[in-house]
């Protein structure tokens, strides 16, 4: 049995959204706001905090108003709008609409968190000796950064060799 292009865009950005939501379940669950394990030494923790900001916590000063404009009803237009275009425009290539639908699967997650509990649950955090360390993240976050990566590679790689074809 074959699915059709949009069953198949809306499996995926569910699949994307239902890890995240499974993750979070689990984490809200079994840690403790605040506290830390480690999972690998010093470089890979796992926690339990509420981020009531955008990306690294960005935003989380900001007043009600604002907030609601920038971090709810401005990504839920662009969310709407991008999934109008996944859906819409049938000349994506597959790779483009996969990265897409990871990048729509992670946001529509972190904003469901925003609705729900007003806040977004990460618990990742990545610590390679001081060297390089990121912020705290989430499955959706993962979503989004994995689509956005691999929709730069399609567009600077996949594209050229597809034209020197």
């Amino acid at each position: 049995m074959k699915l059709s292009r949009t069953l198949r865009i809306v499996l995926l950005i569910v699949f994307n959204i239902a890890i995240d939501q499974i993750s979070k379940f689990m984490v809200r669950a079994s840690i403790d706001p605040g506290e830390r394990i480690k999972v690998v030494g010093d470089t890979f923790l796992m926690m339990n905090v509420e981020n009531e900001g955008a990306f690294l916590g960005m935003g989380s000063d900001m007043n009600p108003t604002l907030k609601l404009l920038f971090l709810l009803i401005l990504p839920i237009a662009v969310l709407s709008y991008l999934l109008y275009y996944i859906l819409s425009n049938k000349a994506l290539d597959k790779v483009s609409v996969f990265a897409l639908s990871c990048i729509a699967g992670g946001g529509i997650a972190n904003i469901y968190d925003r609705i729900v509990y007003g806040s977004v649950t990460d618990f990742f955090y990545l610590d390679f000796g001081g060297v390089f360390h990121t912020g705290i993240f989430n499955v959706a976050d993962m979503s989004v950064t994995f689509g956005m990566i691999v929709l730069f590679y399609s567009s600077f790689f996949l594209n050229k060799n597809a034209s020197k074809a």
